[in-house]
């Protein structure tokens, strides 16, 4: 993407009616946090993530999202939260959009389908889904003394999109507001609503939670396939062997050997893929005896894999992948791995961990790098 683009998360509300006794963005959802299901959906977009944490937990989300998210102390308002978020956004982002990490299930092309609007020439863009109640204005004594036109009503969600600098004087206002598109508004900036999702659903209550529980994983009838996958490989003796890796090329690293490009990361979600989905391995798929892959790069296997994992019925829920390795420095690079193996993968939600072995076996005396996976597929019963 041409322009860049910056996410604010303000991540300090309660998860009292969760039923839960710590910050509802740590309250977990398929076995990860609302705020690392919210980072993962918007990192395929941004060029600088911002989340606002609430106080005493700062280190704990830091802890919890790596080197490469900011995280800044919140406010005791969301209002408050954004602005403090605001102060850290890099100069360089055109863009920015404001999320919430209780909407976590928002899409990555939701949010691209923000920013093209705004690349388009909006100032301000928010998505919005049609009202299906009838909706009644009442009185202090619940009287009722409007009936409105529901055709003309929108339930609004986030993330919702702005220019850096209309958002920035936006927030120069002392108001507090449920949502930054009223701040916008009042400075006479026109915003532009667009069609949202059911996944943006606002996870509020046990119910909520139950909700997207159930949209992460389809419908109750549903088969669930997990695979594991490992891959490793040498670094190279050769000095103008090229490192690629997670989908990336690392310039001035040393590559490792191997038949293909050597990307263990992307290999080892294609055997976890392969494995879930009952189809062989990489080997059996890809093997060296086959000239065609030679060289390969990982994102083309990554991009065969799929294919080869949809046409047998399945859906990718979500891969995980942990590089073990004392160089490249992953976290400085995270959101853009990420988004090169969901790209490799039609845009399936990625996740990306990094670790080293303290000095122990052939990673941690510097010989090499491996990667382990998981892969969660679904598919409807037949």
């Amino acid at each position: 993407m041409s322009d860049l683009v910056a996410v604010i998360i303000p991540a300090g509300g309660s998860g009292e009616r969760l039923g839960a006794q710590l910050p509802k963005a740590l309250v977990q959802l398929a076995g990860r946090t609302l705020i690392e299901h919210a980072v993962a959906n918007m990192a395929p977009v941004a060029s600088q993530i911002i989340v606002a944490a609430p106080t005493g937990y700062e280190d704990h989300f830091k802890k919890l999202l790596g080197t490469e998210i900011t995280v800044v102390t919140g406010g005791s308002t969301r209002t408050a939260s954004v602005k403090a978020a605001l102060e850290h956004v890099d100069k360089s982002n055109e863009y920015v959009l404001v999320h919430d990490a209780a909407r976590s299930l928002a899409s990555t092309e939701l949010a691209a389908r923000i920013i093209d609007s705004l690349r388009a020439g909006e100032k301000a863009v928010i998505p919005g889904m049609t009202v299906s109640d009838t909706i009644k204005k009442v009185d202090a004594n619940n009287y009722v003394t409007k009936t409105l036109t529901r055709s003309k009503l929108r339930a609004i969600q986030t993330p919702q999109g702005f220019t850096r600098k209309v958002l920035i004087a936006a927030h120069k206002s002392s108001d507090e507001v449920t949502d930054d598109a009223g701040l916008v508004e009042s400075n006479g900036i026109e915003v532009k609503v667009i069609t949202g999702e059911e996944r943006a659903l606002k996870i509020t209550t046990p119910g909520d939670l139950a909700t997207a529980n159930r949209l992460l994983i389809a419908e109750i009838n549903t088969e669930i396939r997990v695979g594991i996958g490992t891959d490793a490989h040498a670094f190279s003796a050769d000095p103008n062997r090229t490192l690629h890796l997670a989908g990336l090329h690392w310039l001035g690293e040393v590559g490792v050997d191997g038949h293909s490009d050597g990307d263990v990361a992307a290999h080892a979600i294609c055997d976890a893929l392969f494995a879930a989905a009952g189809l062989g391995d990489l080997g059996s798929n890809f093997g060296t005896a086959d000239p065609k892959y030679a060289g390969a790069t990982g994102s083309q296997l990554l991009s065969e894999t799929f294919a080869r994992v949809s046409e047998a019925g399945y859906a990718i829920n979500n891969v995980s992948v942990q590089i073990v390795g004392n160089r490249p420095k992953i976290g400085l690079r995270r959101s853009e791995a990420i988004a090169a193996l969901s790209a490799a993968l039609n845009g399936a939600a990625v996740s990306v961990s990094a670790t080293t072995t303290d000095g122990l076996g052939f990673t941690g005396e510097g010989k090499g790098l491996s990667a382990i996976a998981t892969a969660l597929l679904v598919r409807s019963a037949r």
